[in-house]
């Protein structure tokens, strides 16, 4: 049910996105620092190894069942690591209990506030539950239409293996139309915001009237030569980028 990395005392969940699972970060894992850091890598209901588990696949149900890993690991307090649908993940679990988060990294994450997404966009992307092709159409997309069909083929195949279809649709419906940025606004949370250069979805312009609009002590990152999924196409870059900003000192 959860992957673990590293002995640190800094603790950190991460919440993975719309197409990946607790155990699908590219090559990052192996570029984190376990010394310093405890990260902990959690399937939703619906994916990985809780495909078959029921639930009602939304935001709350995530954020209630992240709380509860915490507690099971002891941890009072921790920092959220969230990537696209996880971002908005991370927002719902520091609305639900902000005494607990220390810091909160988004990478390409998608707001409180859901996703401005235009007739043709929402078509396309409610077709994806059914559609390996709609997910492969995504995923070439939003990384700029620069990597390989290899690694897109693989992608989708992992997505349709590893999330159930009915999970799948029903996410879509949280972390799009998501509509709780009142609830985060405001909130001092330390907050760094990744983005990829060649992501045309959550760019810099959607970072900029959102994240760093709800939160006054939020930065942004544009990351080179990556798109929306910077943890297989710059996974050194970007731990790099997430470790420094959660331990200043580095």
């Amino acid at each position: 049910m959860v992957t673990l990395h590293g002995s640190g005392e800094h603790k950190v969940i991460a919440l993975h996105g719309w197409f990946g699972t607790g155990d699908e970060w590219g090559s990052l894992p192996r570029y984190l620092d376990g010394t310093a850091f405890t990260y902990a890598f959690p399937d939703y209901r619906g994916y990985g190894t809780r495909k078959d588990e029921p639930g009602e696949y939304t935001l709350a149900e995530i954020s209630a069942d992240t709380l509860a890993l915490a507690d099971d690991l002891g941890w009072d307090t921790f920092s959220l690591v969230g990537h696209s649908m996880g971002g908005t993940a991370a927002q719902r679990i520091l609305a639900d209990a902000p005494h607990r988060v220390r810091r909160l990294v988004g990478v390409a994450p998608i707001p409180a506030s859901g996703f401005p997404f235009d007739e043709a966009g929402w078509a396309l992307f409610s077709g994806a539950a059914d559609s390996p092709d709609n997910r492969r159409i995504i995923i070439d997309f939003t990384t700029g239409n620069r990597n390989s069909g290899a690694w897109l083929d693989a992608m989708v195949a992992h997505s349709v293996a590893t999330s159930s279809r009915d999970a799948f649709a029903a996410y879509l419906a949280e972390w799009g139309r998501a509509d709780f940025a009142p609830e985060i606004a405001g909130n001092p949370v330390p907050v760094k915001v990744i983005v990829g250069e060649h992501d045309p979805a959550v760019a810099p312009a959607l970072m900029d009237a959102t994240f760093l609009a709800h939160y006054p002590n939020a930065e942004l990152c544009a990351m080179a030569n990556a798109g929306h999924y910077p943890m297989h196409e710059t996974p050194v870059q970007l731990a790099t980028v997430i470790e420094s900003f959660l331990d200043p000192s580095r």
